[in-house]
């Protein structure tokens, strides 16, 4: 793992992707929070960011921690880098950081491919039977229901049985003070799909106005 403060490569990176505007916190929760006008700005300046990073400049964030990996990962899914699906899911499966997976569950929803499916039901098949650990199954269940809705399939549906994982977890020590209904993630994880829609639409624009002033003779 790469540390800013001891990687000048990294911390250039970080200044210019990462904390403006302390977009590494309102990747998240905070999005609903927004007014109408600081949405459309941040969704504007996500978008321009997703198309001015390079893959290696991504994969440097991919190596730093939580804040860096989690920008990364929203970047990924703005541009549509399904390049990085592999690597995204070896990261989930290892969940080395904490607030990161859940970044990557959005870009696994935003990709909608049933690979995308098959990295997530991998996630719930291992960290579902760890009752213990209470790490990113909520957003990876709800990125799976997503997908089930975009693809029309049922890949979450042996999750969710009566005696299936889910609620084996749910209901294993430690007591899981806070959680919600399968529904109120994917839910949640609908939402995020549509801030990072959002924000593809505007690196789109923003490339087809840098592709129309080439064309001009």
């Amino acid at each position: 793992m790469r540390f800013a403060n001891e990687d000048p490569e990294l911390l250039a990176l970080v200044h210019r992707y990462v904390t403006p505007g302390r977009r590494y916190l309102k990747l998240g929760g905070p999005l609903s929070r927004m007014t109408e006008p600081e949405r459309a700005k941040f969704t504007r300046e996500l978008g321009e960011a997703a198309g001015d990073i390079t893959p290696s400049e991504l994969g440097i964030l991919l190596e730093g921690t939580w804040r860096e990996r989690k920008t990364a990962a929203w970047l990924i899914a703005v541009a549509r880098r399904t390049e990085f699906r592999a690597r995204l899911g070896e990261m989930l499966l290892a969940s080395e950081v904490c607030f990161a997976g859940s970044a990557y569950c959005v870009t696994f929803a935003t990709f909608a491919t049933p690979a995308d499916a098959d990295l997530l039901a991998a996630y719930l098949d291992r960290y579902l039977r760890r009752p213990d650990l209470y790490y990113d199954q909520p957003a990876a269940m709800g990125a799976l229901l997503h997908l089930d809705a975009r693809l029309r399939t049922d890949r979450a549906a042996r999750f969710l049985t009566a005696d299936g994982l889910w609620h084996q977890w749910i209901d294993g020590p430690p007591h899981k003070k806070h959680h919600s209904t399968p529904d109120d993630y994917r839910e949640s994880i609908s939402r995020f799909c549509v801030v990072a829609d959002e924000s593809a639409e505007h690196l789109l624009a923003r490339n087809r106005v840098v592709h129309a002033a080439r064309a001009r003779p």
